[in-house]
């Protein structure tokens, strides 16, 4: 299959001395690329060698149908954009200044900027929010507003990819987001290919449709995230052996509280998420139930608790599933429920919390409650 970037065993490193080999990737025009793996794995090194920054170890690289190495330095700058991590030397430069630095490849040979030129710095810089930073001494501001400008350098190149290394690092989360948005927004309106590595791995599974794991000396996968984000993996990739990762949901949690349950949480509906992490917190093994198997608070008990009582998705509760809750909270000393109602298909956690008030067990919480519990 012809796509519009191809690596065909492609092997990247330094002095000779090999990272990662032969790789084989394919993209469509307007596709985004996201490289995941442990620190040290070689993503830079890939994407420093896709941008003609380190001499390839082995393989071609193509874009188009066209070598890159084949390219003239002209021909590249006007089709490929890089945004690495880098501090330029921008001494007396303002952020327009350093923006406007991405029309270099169209400007003559005195670098004047014609009004078409400072139309696209103008138009990027709004892109991506920083107009208002333009007269600014781009050494002053802060390390996300430097990523930001750069990210406008780039877009003012017009390029027909982008390569970007850690792009998010620097940025809040609404950055994060709007950064994100903006590489989505110039794909489907421009048809621009984006390679990229990031850590958020949540954002690597919203934005992307491809996706590369790396952990040397060979890819480990490639492929869409329903491919990559299966259950295991991303515990396997990362090699994380401290605390878990829901493939599914895309969300972490730290290692739970070890240790017999002494404290049972009637939850469901997401309500129970925030007392699970309280607890996590505090260090506070506990029981949980009873929660159907596509809840939103199911994948944070699972990671957290020492037991949790479950009942399959869209079935009546089972009468034996009941049962075992209370087993399970009469081995308990306290009960709290994170529920202030109860749905017509919830009659068994009702029944549960009437047993636990029988028992003398239950304690009064409201959502955002700061207490400690008692020894």
């Amino acid at each position: 299959m012809n796509y519009y970037f191809q690596a065909e065993r492609m092997s990247v490193g330094y002095q000779g001395e090999p990272v990662i080999q032969n790789m084989e990737i394919g993209l469509n025009r307007g596709e985004i690329l996201t490289l995941i793996g442990p620190n040290g794995a070689g993503k830079s090194t890939i994407l420093k060698s896709i941008a003609g920054q380190l001499k390839l170890l082995g393989g071609t690289v193509y874009l188009n149908k066209k070598e890159l190495s084949r390219m003239s330095g002209a021909e590249l700058s006007r089709r490929m954009a890089v945004v690495f991590t880098e501090k330029l030397k921008t001494e007396l430069m303002t952020c327009e200044d350093v923006a406007a630095t991405g029309r270099y490849p169209y400007t003559g040979p005195f670098g004047r900027l014609s009004e078409k030129d400072r139309a696209a710095v103008a138009e990027a810089m709004e892109l991506v929010h920083v107009t208002e930073l333009g007269s600014q001494d781009f050494t002053k501001i802060s390390d996300g507003q430097r990523q930001r400008v750069m990210l406008a350098r780039a877009i003012c190149q017009e390029p027909e990819i982008i390569i970007l290394d850690e792009p998010t690092s620097f940025l809040d989360v609404k950055y994060k987001l709007e950064f994100l948005s903006v590489l989505q927004e110039l794909r489907l309106r421009k048809g621009l290919t984006v390679i990229m590595s990031l850590h958020e791995l949540e954002l690597a599974e919203r934005v992307s449709d491809r996706i590369l794991c790396v952990d040397g000396p060979y890819v480990e996968r490639f492929g869409t995230p329903e491919e990559i984000f299966r259950p295991g993996y991303i515990q396997s990739l990362f090699h994380i052996g401290t605390g878990s990762f829901d493939e599914e949901n895309t969300s972490m949690e730290l290692e739970a509280p070890r240790g017999k349950a002494d404290l049972f949480v009637i939850a469901g509906g997401g309500s129970g998420r925030s007392m699970y992490r309280k607890l996590q917190r505090e260090r506070k093994a506990f029981a949980t139930g009873i929660l159907y198997e596509n809840d939103l608070d199911y994948p944070a008990a699972g990671a957290l608790a020492a037991e949790v009582i479950s009942a399959k998705a869209f079935e009546p509760v089972d009468e034996a599933v009941l049962l075992q809750a209370k087993k399970v909270m009469d081995s308990c000393s306290r009960v709290i429920c994170c529920r202030t109602a109860f749905g017509s298909l919830e009659n068994a956690n009702r029944e549960l919390l009437e047993y636990a008030r029988q028992c003398g067990k239950t304690i009064p919480y409201r959502e955002g409650d700061d207490f400690r519990w008692q020894k």
